[in-house]
């Protein structure tokens, strides 16, 4: 059988704390988890990830690893265990147990997991679950809190408080630490991760983290300029129309997208919008509008 450094395999260095070791696991164990990564071997390093962890986490094991590894073997070498390995440490050499370990991790601590007792199941950590939440622009826009209803898998639901940061993006994933499937045997609850979904606003249409707002404005607006007010996420505020401009000319204000590391913009598209004559007086009006720009083809 080949030696295996399990520091090399966390990518940590040996004199890791073990924070250091938590956090490069938790890091790994995301990454190559069977439910969210699909890629050829994925599975078997995140075997090799767990069997890592199960003995640099442990005092015992890590120390009595950090023994051996001294030796000077290196990754890949073929390795038996010294004679007497082990002797004295407690652990149960050869005894039938549970755990996906290699045969380098059993041939050094035995087949029962952590030394446990004879058959005993070792702890596993639950599956993670995964979720779809939908939100308005606006809770996006501002953050904040939202309630969110699963099926626990026995027909009961529950409700759960979702945090939302602001400036949240669609796709992007939230993750609740502990709110998966339970674990096995006493080992930790899996996660739940929310897809986030944003619903569609009448106001606004999203396109990353810019914002669109269509602003009606009417034909003397666009013609002699104007200061009207603009709806934006943050509320309202007062926009300069430039006098001449036609309907699809788009304005941008800075910053009022959604915020982020660098902020979206606004952008307001005009939309020129002509009102019905009703009475005579109004006919007239046109009438005379047609005289004067007789020489005016839109479609020219």
């Amino acid at each position: 059988m080949e030696f295996k450094d399990y520091y090399d395999i966390l990518g940590v260095k040996p004199d890791a704390s073990e924070t250091d070791i938590k956090t490069a696991y938790r890091k790994l164990a995301r990454k190559y988890h069977p439910d969210k990564n699909k890629d050829a071997g994925a599975e078997e390093k995140f075997k090799a990830i767990n069997e890592a962890n199960e003995v640099l986490r442990d005092t015992e094991k890590r120390r009595a690893y950090d023994q051996l590894r001294a030796g000077g073997y290196r990754p890949g070498e073929q390795f038996r265990p010294p004679p007497n390995w082990g002797q004295g440490q407690g652990y149960d050499f050869g005894e039938a147990g549970e755990g996906d370990f290699s045969d380098f991790f059993e041939s050094l601590f035995g087949r029962a997991a952590g030394g446990a007792r004879q058959g005993a199941p070792r702890p596993r950590r639950g599956r993670d679950v995964q979720a779809h939440v939908d939100i308005d622009l606006q809770t996006a826009f501002d953050g904040g809190r939202t309630r969110l209803s699963l099926d626990d898998g026995s027909g009961k639901e529950r409700v759960l408080e979702v945090k939302i940061p602001a400036g949240i993006q669609p796709g992007k994933i939230i993750r609740l630490s502990g709110q998966g499937q339970p674990g096995a045997a006493g080992g930790p609850n899996g996660d739940l991760l929310l897809e986030v979904g944003i619903r569609d606003d009448a106001r606004f249409k999203l396109d990353g983290r810019n914002v669109l707002h269509v602003l009606p404005v009417s034909p003397w607006e666009a013609a002699l300029g104007a200061t009207v007010p603009v709806p934006t996420l943050a509320g309202t505020v007062d926009l300069r129309i430039p006098a001449g401009s036609q309907s699809g000319r788009k304005l941008r204000l800075k910053g009022r997208g959604l915020p982020g590391p660098t902020p979206g913009d606004q952008l307001v598209e005009i939309s020129i919008r002509v009102p019905l004559a009703e009475n005579e007086a109004q006919r007239e009006a046109y009438e005379a509008l047609r005289t004067q720009f007789a020489h005016y083809d839109p479609r020219h």
